[in-house]
């Protein structure tokens, strides 16, 4: 649909009424859009291929929008239907064995950097997950000690886990993957990771797989 950058736009919130996260929605010539996906700036080739075909073979109506540090495609809504959802609860959630396998991920490559790089590199790695999770404004996790938390626990045992919505866990396992790769220096990293998964049960790891196959993070991970 359309092709914009920051200047163009305005990017504003609505607040979930039930758990109170904002929801990120762009504003442009009188039209609004609400977040779908995230890239970082290395993946411009990725968001445009995504954005073509969402517009090109699916027939959404997005928007791919172009910032220095992101790529981010968004897709199109009526305002007053959006909030409608909200309230009868179609607001993006996932299920919470989503949020549990994404922190498994995270705790992998972690506890992987820790073990093949030693302590100092595995400082570094969660000061930089911290930012990454601050800038994006990830509910529970915007401070570092929170943050430390989300590597500590057991997420299938503790019932604390976050609740996030897609696009945070796509921009986590996104950021994730970029992490890795500046660490390790290529992406092996992520078969490693892949198979702390099998902690699952059978049934949700299949059901958190597909859904990594059919978003932008199939390829990224090598999902097969």
């Amino acid at each position: 649909m359309f092709i914009l950058k920051r200047q163009d736009v305005e990017v504003s919130s609505v607040q979930h009424p039930k758990s109170g996260q904002q929801i990120p929605i762009l504003t442009y010539q009188g039209q609004t859009f609400r977040l779908i996906t995230v890239f970082n700036a290395q993946q411009a080739d990725e968001a445009r291929a995504f954005w073509r075909e969402l517009t090109d073979n699916r027939g959404k109506a997005c928007v791919l929008l172009e910032e220095e540090e992101r790529y981010s495609v968004w897709g199109k809504v009526r305002l007053e239907q959006l909030k409608e959802n909200l309230h009868a609860g179609a607001s993006g959630d996932v299920a919470p064995f989503f949020t549990q396998a994404c922190l498994l991920l995270l705790q992998a490559v972690y506890f992987d950097v820790e073990d093949l790089l030693g302590t100092k590199q595995a400082g570094s790695f969660q000061k930089e997950l911290a930012n990454i999770l601050s800038q994006w404004r990830f509910p529970q996790a915007e401070q570092p000690q929170q943050v430390k938390k989300w590597l500590e626990i057991d997420p299938l045992e503790d019932p604390s886990v976050p609740n996030w919505q897609e696009h945070h866990l796509i921009t986590l396992l996104q950021e994730l993957h970029r992490l890795g790769k500046s660490y390790f220096g290529n992406a092996s990293f992520t078969e490693r990771a892949l198979d702390i998964l099998e902690d699952m049960e059978a049934s949700e790891k299949n059901q958190f797989l597909d859904w990594m196959r059919k978003s932008p993070l199939g390829k990224l991970w090598t999902v097969a």
